[in-house]
């Protein structure tokens, strides 16, 4: 069978293909008889099966030269859909490249050590809250230290939550993009780092692990968590953790300052899984790519309780920005100017303060039901 079928007039039109919505759809019953949906999931499960169908409304592509007609139907728009995150995802990265600053780039990674993934799996909100703010204020306190850059300076930072490994484990985790040094505390100069080098791995990890654990105490104090383990489990933990070395992993990311927001968002609107990923179903396994060559294959409902295990909270933000790319600097400390005339060279990092500009508003789509189109 061809990738693809065409209308008389010659116009590809793509067959389905195998979607995560399937597999809700032939199974979810099932999964349902062994466990209970609760009100984030269910809302996400009603709108994966209703997006792009007629459920939803839609309009009709007409081809102008033979009068084909294909109905084409409206998006759920639910942030945790592998239909509905291309275009979200273009506009952020439209967005962001209006606030690029012309230096390099490194890409760190900071992962939650295994042994609290039940505490986090029970304490979403929290423990990612903490997770954002250990991670990042691990980064800013090493880039204040004169010790590393050779004097106190602000980069900027962009982090992004991801809950899952490619087998669709719970693995909490934080992508950051920083920048490759910063703007100096009087903001006279920008302080640059070396190309190969942001900070030691292991000097962030025991610095990022010591703000977490100094917030987790603090959380568990307040009677802010819901911990399962007794006082004295609760003990052992805190004990492992101090002596286990937590994982952080840093690179730059290939390209200059233009592809770094590109190259972030590939990890900015990403789900669980995307439905390219998936390979094919039947009533006993769900078959879907891991890593290159590689598959996994899972039960139906062991496919779909993996899933919905990565909802988040509703309106927990995932993606932030810290340092000199939070709104405060942003909008305020930062000069703006305008986009006419030659952007400054990445050679003369000292400008990049007043090489910020503000991005300019993105039109929303008009969806009207049923209105036909041509193409």
């Amino acid at each position: 069978m061809s990738a693809h079928t065409r209308c008389p007039s010659g116009v590809a039109v793509v067959p389905p293909t195998l979607e995560v919505a399937d597999i809700f759809r032939r199974h979810l019953d099932e999964y349902r008889q062994l466990h209970a949906l609760t009100p984030g999931q269910q809302t996400v499960v009603h709108d994966l099966v209703a997006c792009r169908t007629a459920a939803l409304g839609g309009h009709l592509d007409l081809c102008t030269a033979c009068g084909f007609e294909r109905p084409a139907y409206n998006s759920c728009r639910n942030r945790h859909c592998p239909k509905c995150q291309a275009l979200r995802q273009a506009r952020w990265v439209e967005a962001r490249l209006q606030r690029i600053l012309p230096v390099h780039y490194f890409h760190i990674v900071f992962t939650l050590p295994s042994e609290l993934h039940g505490l986090a799996f029970n304490n979403r909100t929290a423990i990612f809250e903490l997770l954002f703010k250990s991670a990042t204020a691990a980064t800013l306190a090493l880039a204040a230290d004169p010790k590393w850059l050779g004097q106190d300076a602000q980069p900027g930072i962009t982090a992004v939550l991801h809950t899952w490994t490619r087998e669709l484990r719970f693995h909490p985790h934080l992508h950051c993009i920083v920048t490759g040094g910063g703007l100096a505390r009087d903001q006279s100069h920008w302080v640059t780092a070396s190309r190969d080098f942001l900070f030691p791995v292991h000097v962030l990890g025991a610095l990022f692990r010591g703000k977490f654990m100094a917030g987790l105490q603090q959380l568990l104090h307040d009677g802010e968590l819901h911990d399962q383990a007794g006082d004295r489990a609760a003990r052992r933990r805190r004990q492992r953790l101090y002596k286990t070395s937590w994982i952080v992993y840093a690179k730059r990311p290939f390209g200059g300052p233009q592809q770094v927001y590109q190259y972030l968002g590939r990890y900015t609107h990403r789900v669980a899984i995307s439905n390219g990923r998936l390979l094919s179903m039947d009533d006993h396994a769900v078959v879907f790519r891991t890593r290159g060559d590689e598959t996994a294959s899972l039960p139906p409902t062991e496919f779909i309780g993996r899933f919905l295990q990565h909802i988040l909270p509703k309106g927990f933000v995932k993606i932030r920005h810290f340092g000199l790319m939070s709104s405060g600097n942003v909008n305020g400390k930062l000069e703006p100017q305008g986009t006419s005339g030659p952007a400054p060279a990445p050679a003369h990092p000292a400008r990049c303060a007043r090489a910020l500009v503000r991005p300019r508003p993105l039109a929303r789509p008009r969806h009207r039901p049923f209105q036909r189109s041509q193409r």
